[in-house]
């Protein structure tokens, strides 16, 4: 179908139609195949070589009718992108000629050479056998081309000793864990018809849309994809007038094109608006499954990109794209539903499901109390440095917020009582015709990094341009050893002679007693938040390389190591990859803004200097040397030269912080990064930023933020 076509079918017609999905799959699989397929999937067991053979089968035909003509395992290494290498669907028939050929065994497992992509010390660099294998739990889906079309198949990444090296794996060890421990929490409750457990999450994208030719024009957006330097524009976001703001026409044709090409991949997008900055933007997919939900936050982001370009547009995925106004976050709802559709987070009708909830939601709870420090360090990254604490953003202590209801009830759990009345409070305007609708049992905390909302959690620190798959291996995994600490109390009080109940309602009494100290129902961004998170105990870092080193503590190794989803030695090298990549952004940086500075910004300066000095010579020579007019331009003159000469010296000091790097460790490396190289940067940005505003804008060769920022 043209793009006309689809713009005038109903989504139905057309959703996933690019996905070898549940759907394609028993339609052309014989059913014991598919039975085999779903049960492995949902219950973490093995496929046997002839089931692959047959997935591989129907699989072929149906790429080959949609016209495919090459495939490739896809993955999500240990960088900030995910990797591919396409293999064409032929082999050599009995006779030497080319035929159509997909088994199995390609299916399974494809062999791309390991030796580049990131390891953290986990192997030599000349051991280069890696493996890319099928994972059947996600749809396998198809991308176009000009000239063909590409099969993808969602996989995992090991090395040849089976160290893992990508993000997908833990993921997926994850899920198992919570749904094991889930499982048994609820059987323990009476509920047996209960056989598995998964974590759905639906993430919310925000990005910013540029000008290509602006774009195109700005080394700093060009290369690194946010910009280092540029002065505020005149009109920003302080009118609130862009949030939920109408959606400029070249803007919503962008957005009804992209969204047909996620639908055409299965992929449920939901809700489109503009965002709180000029130029931003935000696109939210309804919640799937942990793992499928990851894979399509990637393809989201791909497509954003794809999408801009055919419209001459550029997405910016970045935290902090522009200073001075809001960054862009990524807003993880995530929850837990049972086998039967249950979501495990939804206050209950009666007692005992009041208590499941009560369960799972003290679970999530006193994971976040416990490992907040793991968490702090799964979000931190060079560019969610910018963005976090600021005030468009939750501060970079991770905090839970669960609203006044709950916390009533928390309360009241902890001295012995436990009422979990429903409310049923209705919303009335005060308008007669405007119908009465249900009232929320609390009020959003925007503040909050890790927030209830009503039957989910929303870990709103995660940044815009990062892949959720670790967010949410992390969220499962403390989750998981919660619910496991949380039986293994009920089941011993139960051992010693005590009711379920009673049993349950004490262990949870004591799991809030414990926990409540990360819950705070206020404003994080105040400073007396701050300061009241230092008294608690909560674990705070400033910046990344301090945050990472959370990874490193025993609690945390021992919390990956006993859930079954991360040896120590692929957290130890996780932690230096991350370090690496921090310092190779940082150092990144560095080397654009030096050669912005000698190349754009002080060439500009000087000609406008020279051009203001020839001005001023000029009245002279015609002027009395005291008149008002010749000062008010030699004053001028002044201050360009006087930013120029500042400019100099800080350009010095970043010459020498980059050969400084050179000669130091990794951990220092990250440190001086932190502490001196991006203070540093910001110094000069100051400077630039004050200089960009007196320059006419005849010499200044770089889109200014007014320029980008003043609609599409």
């Amino acid at each position: 179908m043209t793009l006309k076509k689809y713009s005038e079918s109903r989504i139905t017609q057309y959703f996933g139609e690019n996905t070898f999905s549940i759907a394609n799959m028993k339609e052309r699989l014989a059913q014991g195949v598919y039975d085999q397929v779903i049960r492995a999937v949902r219950f973490h067991e093995e496929l046997t070589e002839d089931v692959a053979d047959a997935v591989a089968a129907a699989m072929k035909e149906w790429a080959l009718a949609k016209g495919v003509f090459f495939y490739t395992h896809w993955f999500q290494p240990l960088t900030q992108l995910t990797a591919e290498k396409h293999d064409a669907l032929i082999a050599y028939g009995p006779g030497g000629q080319i035929i159509e050929n997909f088994t199995g065994s390609q299916l399974v497992m494809s062999e791309p050479d390991a030796s580049s992509f990131p390891h953290g010390g986990m192997r030599s660099s000349f051991e280069a056998r890696g493996y890319a294998a099928w994972d059947p739990s996600s749809p396998a889906f198809i991308m176009e081309g000009q000239f063909g079309k590409i099969l993808y198949l969602p996989s995992v990444f090991v090395s040849y000793e089976g160290f893992v090296l990508d993000k997908k794996t833990p993921l997926i060890k994850s899920i198992q864990a919570v749904s094991v421990t889930a499982t048994r929490l609820l059987r323990m409750l009476g509920y047996d018809d209960v056989s598995y457990v998964h974590p759905l999450v639906g993430a919310e994208q925000e990005y910013f849309l540029v000008d290509q030719t602006h774009f195109e024009n700005r080394p700093d957006l060009r290369i690194l994809g946010y910009t280092l330097f540029g002065a505020r524009a005149p009109k920003g976001q302080q009118f609130e007038d862009h949030y939920f703001g109408a959606i400029r026409e070249r803007v919503l044709s962008f957005m009804q094109e992209l969204e047909i090409e996620l639908f055409r991949l299965g992929i449920p997008v939901k809700t489109r608006h503009n965002e709180v900055a000029p130029n931003q933007f935000e696109l939210a997919t309804l919640p799937e499954d942990a793992n499928i939900a990851s894979d399509h936050n990637q393809l989201v982001m791909e497509m954003l990109r794809r999408v801009a370009r055919r419209h001459r547009l550029a997405a910016l995925l970045h935290e902090k794209p522009f200073a001075r106004i809001n960054g862009s976050g990524k807003h993880n709802n995530w929850s837990l539903v049972d086998s039967n559709g249950i979501n495990l987070f939804e206050p209950g009708t009666n007692k005992r499901d009041n208590l499941r909830f009560l369960c799972f939601l003290l679970a999530a709870m006193r994971g976040v109390q416990r490992h907040g420090d793991i968490l702090r360090a799964i979000i931190a990254g060079p560019g969610n440095d910018y963005r976090l604490g600021m005030h468009e953003a939750p501060p970079a202590t991770i905090s839970m917020f669960l609203g006044q209801e709950l916390n009533d009830i928390l309360q009241g759990l902890e001295q012995g009582n436990l009422d979990t009345k429903e409310r049923t409070d209705e919303f009335h305007t005060g308008i007669p015709f405007i119908p009465r609708f249900p009232k929320d049992t609390t009020d959003r905390n925007r503040t909050s990094p890790f927030a209830f909302t009503g039957n989910k959690f929303e870990f709103r620190a995660v940044g815009s341009s990062v892949n959720i798959a670790m967010p949410n291996t992390i969220i499962n995994t403390v989750v998981a050893e919660s619910l496991h600490e949380i039986c293994d109390a009920v089941e011993q009080r139960q051992r010693e002679g005590q009711p379920l109940g009673d049993a349950v309602r004490e262990v949870l009494a004591g799991t809030y007693q414990k926990a409540k100290v990360v819950q705070f129902e206020g404003d994080n961004y105040s400073s007396e938040w701050h300061e009241e998170a230092r008294r608690r105990g909560l674990p705070i870092a400033a910046h990344t390389p301090a945050a990472l080193d959370f990874l490193l503590t025993e609690d945390s190794l021992h919390l990956l190591e006993s859930q079954g989803v991360l040896r120590r030695e692929e957290v130890v090298a996780r932690h230096r990859i991350k370090n690496e990549i921090y310092v190779n952004t940082v150092e990144l940086e560095l080397r654009i803004a030096r050669s912005i500075l000698r190349t754009l910004i002080l060439p500009a300066a000087f000609q406008y200097q020279q051009d203001l000095s020839a001005s001023v010579s000029g009245l002279a020579g015609i002027l009395p040397a005291d008149d008002l007019d010749l000062e008010v331009q030699r004053d001028y003159v002044h201050k360009i030269s006087s930013r120029i000469q500042h400019i100099i010296r800080q350009l010095a000091d970043l010459d020498r912080y980059n050969e400084e790097l050179k000669s130091l460790a990794l951990a220092e490396q990250a440190r001086i990064c932190a502490e001196k190289i991006r203070p540093a940067m910001l110094a000069v940005r100051e400077v630039v930023d004050s200089l960009e505003e007196r320059v006419d804008q005849y010499c200044w060769r770089m889109p200014r933020y007014w320029e980008m920022l003043s609609g599409l």
